[in-house]
């Protein structure tokens, strides 16, 4: 005979935000000390707990708990896809093969490596990747010819592709052929479009970084989960980002 469940798991309140993908847990921390919060229609106490079956509110909105978010940083091998087209036999979701359904915010074509960020929660998608929001995003470069101060001037300055003119950027020589830039935009093929305006070809083009996510000593092939203080950390990075306008198909390098 099965036992009758009669207690409810329950949380901290800010953590409860927090993984419904409201907010990082000091931000929530504010909302329920300034009142903006209610629990079953009271105002909410700092450092209370809170079940399943309880109405949480901020402002007249309600917020509901999620499943967990998962939010993965993988280093996309050359030649991986980022679709989710099964027709794709290298789509990166096959390739991932995660027990839970994820998708990548913001892609690496084909050609492209480095670090691919994988997650369940749509919102922060939207945050992390809509361009007017300027959140950087890190590449080493490899082209096919020596790498010039020329060279590296024009592409920090902007450069003219598909109407218009890139945003200023970082750029920094790494070696005879090799320089790190540091993009706040995702123009289609960006990068390899900028070498080739100005006489070069992209050899070899990995992701290092987006935002304050590094693809730190992942080998080709690999994941790790994102660790909660990272994702406090972004969560405060993308607190005042707006979400509303989806990301465009075509974009990242």
């Amino acid at each position: 005979m099965r036992e009758n469940q009669t207690t409810e798991t329950t949380v901290r309140l800010n953590k409860f935000l927090s993984e419904a993908g409201l907010c990082s847990r000091r931000e929530a921390d504010r909302l329920i000390e300034s009142g903006k919060v209610t629990v079953d229609g009271k105002r909410a106490e700092m450092g209370m707990r809170v079940s399943p079956s309880q109405r949480v509110c901020v402002g007249k909105k309600e917020v509901r708990q999620k499943n967990e978010m998962v939010l993965l940083a993988v280093n996309k091998p050359v030649g991986i896809v980022c679709t989710e087209e099964k027709k794709e036999k290298n789509n990166i979701i096959r390739f991932l093969n995660y027990p839970t359904r994820v998708t990548y915010i913001g892609r690496l074509d084909k050609d492209s490596e480095g670090l691919l960020l994988m997650t369940n929660n749509g919102d922060i998608i939207n945050k992390m990747m809509r361009a007017g929001n300027q959140h950087e995003k890190e590449y080493k470069v490899t082209v096919n010819k020596p790498v010039t101060k020329e060279f590296i001037e024009k592409m920090a300055e902007g450069v003219p592709i598909l109407d218009t003119v890139t945003r200023k950027c970082k750029v920094e020589m790494l070696g005879k052929y090799k320089f790190r830039i540091i993009l706040t935009q995702g123009l289609n093929r960006q990068i390899r479009r900028m070498c080739e305006y100005l006489g070069y070809k992209v050899t070899r083009l990995e992701r290092i970084r987006v935002m304050n996510i590094t693809l730190g000593e992942l080998k080709p092939g690999e994941y790790r989960k994102v660790t909660e203080a990272e994702i406090q950390k972004l969560y405060e990075l993308i607190k005042d980002s707006s979400n509303e306008t989806v990301i465009p198909k075509k974009q990242e390098q």
